[in-house]
């Protein structure tokens, strides 16, 4: 068997580590896995919500990563399970789900993405986390329902009102809240340190806790403010994406050499 039938961030998660992710969203290739693997991070955030990847492009890095000490986790658009059972299928060993509102729908999620008696999730055979190889069905439920990981995304104000509903529904193992779309919500867009999102954040900290699953922060690259929600209690962390951080470090690296300028003497 490959490292695809356990799941680390669960595992450490339960051990109260801190994890941290960064999303894909432009790197087509498998290379992304080893770069972020080799920069420290623990799991890929594979955007098919927003990002321009077919299902093949994302399997490829997502089962490049098994075995490789981090893992894939894929976000898919709201209620397009079929897309997330496909890259579970491929690779994937954990699958985010946004603007989760009601427990209702939280235990949707789960019945989609979990073989029974967990969920009606259809089995396939020959999966790359067990090296393609023929593995007894009774083994291959039970290894792969207790190492798919299923996130569901705060993301509204109804989201947060029910997250201590949501952090109670059996195969939820994370609450991440997606910063941005909860300040658009709020009607306060792009005030991440607002009140209102201080608020949203302890109720959802403490439905966690309650529950005993791991609180999530997305869309923040503040680092004060980073440090404030860590201190809080968050411990499922998306740093920002591969465009951002490539953006990023060409701004930087541009205004760098650019402030050369004025202190070269001209031969």
């Amino acid at each position: 068997m490959m490292d695809g039938t356990r799941n680390r961030i669960v595992q450490r998660l339960n051990e109260g580590a801190l994890c941290i992710g960064v999303g894909v969203r432009i790197v087509r290739t498998p290379e992304i896995v080893r770069l972020a693997q080799g920069a420290g991070f623990d799991w890929l955030f594979i955007d098919l919500e927003h990002g321009p990847f077919s299902i093949d492009t994302a399997s490829q890095i997502a089962i490049a990563a098994l075995g490789a000490g981090i893992e894939a986790l894929v976000r898919i658009p709201r209620g397009e399970y079929s897309i997330g059972t496909r890259m579970l299928d491929n690779g994937a060993t954990g699958i985010v789900c946004p603007q989760v509102e009601s427990a209702d729908e939280a235990r949707e999620i789960v019945e989609r993405l979990k073989y029974p008696p967990m969920g009606r999730r259809s089995i396939s055979s020959n999966m790359p986390q067990f090296g393609y190889q023929s593995t007894p069905i009774q083994s291959l439920v039970e290894t792969l329902n207790r190492s798919t990981m299923i996130v569901a995304m705060i993301e509204t104000a109804a989201g947060v009102s029910a997250a201590t509903e949501i952090a109670r529904v059996p195969g939820i193992d994370a609450l991440l809240v997606g910063t941005n779309d909860l300040c658009a919500d709020l009607g306060i867009p792009g005030q991440f340190g607002h009140p209102n999102v201080d608020a949203a954040y302890d109720q959802v900290i403490r439905a966690c806790a309650a529950s005993g699953i791991a609180p999530g922060m997305a869309g923040i690259r503040d680092h004060l403010l980073m440090e404030k929600r860590l201190r809080a209690g968050v411990r499922f962390v998306l740093v920002g994406s591969d465009l951002s951080l490539l953006a990023r470090a060409m701004r930087t690296e541009g205004s760098e050499i650019a402030a050369l300028a004025p202190n070269i003497t001209a031969v």
